[in-house]
């Protein structure tokens, strides 16, 4: 019988060491993504870091680290160069291949998932916090971003609206797309207490003065960066089909921060009520007592 339970006991720990995720050699960390290189300086492992990724715009100090180039079209010398004892890479870094030649050359790679949810978010603290060995300072980001998070839900309740809105990625005036369902742009969307004015497809699309005044969307949410790409608020609403639309005839134009915004990080909550505040005019009391008056 005892011989039976202590057999159980060790398969048992057996099972969990299998599952465990050990904690790495953070001694040199390239951070292939904004919201992983974000997360690792949040938990205090920002001097630890040796190179970052072109996406990688905050913290500020984040900036002045090497950059590999951008995530997503990565040349994995760049990276080994750095000799790195640990990278982070996010959900999407590629090309695969060369993801295969940093293990090769005996550098540990993590991918980290990038679900575009506030579960997702609090997930991808943790992982890479328990690759870092960071956990107590995971349970206070993830704190931080829950209380963020509840005074976004507090405003939501509040709101009196639900617009719809189309939310534009523009890179210049050649390079302008929406983003249908199953997007992170669509995910905060809904967090804020509106709604996608695009549902006819996934993903993102090509930008048409069809598609743009079907959709009539009451606000147009683009990321800073975006916008002043195309010469700002007089500059998008030269784009074809813009004007004929509610947001663009009363300039309800929204930007915020890129990384802020579809960075899915620990500043999650902070976005959200950001842009809960910003999709619900009725919210601000100064344009409630300006009614009033």
């Amino acid at each position: 019988m005892m011989r039976s339970a202590a057999l159980l006991l060790a398969s048992c720990l057996l099972a969990f060491a299998a599952h465990a995720q050990p904690t790495a050699d953070t001694s040199r960390i390239v951070t292939l993504g904004g919201s992983v290189t974000e997360i690792v300086y949040a938990l205090g492992a920002g001097s630890h870091v040796v190179g970052v990724d072109a996406s990688s715009l905050y913290p500020e100090a984040a900036t002045e680290k090497p950059s590999v180039g951008y995530f997503r079209r990565l040349p994995a010398e760049g990276v080994l160069s750095l000799d790195p004892s640990l990278v982070l890479a996010l959900e999407g870094t590629g090309p695969p291949t060369v993801l295969d030649q940093l293990r090769s050359a005996g550098v540990r790679t993590e991918l980290i998932e990038n679900e575009p949810t506030v579960e997702g978010t609090t997930r991808k603290i943790r992982r890479i916090a328990g690759l870092l060995g960071r956990e107590a300072q995971a349970d206070s980001l993830i704190q931080e971003m829950e209380a963020a998070l509840a005074e976004a839900r507090s405003l939501r309740r509040r709101a009196t609206s639900s617009p719809r809105v189309l939310f534009i990625y523009a890179r210049g005036s050649g390079t302008m797309n929406v983003a249908g369902t199953g997007t992170s742009a669509e995910a905060m969307i809904e967090l804020a207490g509106a709604k996608n004015a695009v549902s006819g497809f996934e993903g993102f699309k090509p930008m048409s003065a069809e598609a743009v005044a079907s959709a009539e969307p009451e606000v147009i949410l683009m990321l800073t960066r975006g916008l002043e790409s195309i010469g700002g608020v007089d500059g998008l609403l030269e784009q074809p089909g813009i004007t004929l639309t509610p947001a663009g005839e009363n300039q309800r134009i929204v930007a915020m921060d890129d990384l802020l915004l579809l960075g899915f990080g620990p500043r999650l909550g902070t976005a959200v009520k950001q842009l809960t505040e910003k999709l619900h005019p009725e919210l601000d009391p100064a344009s409630s007592s300006a009614s009033q008056q």
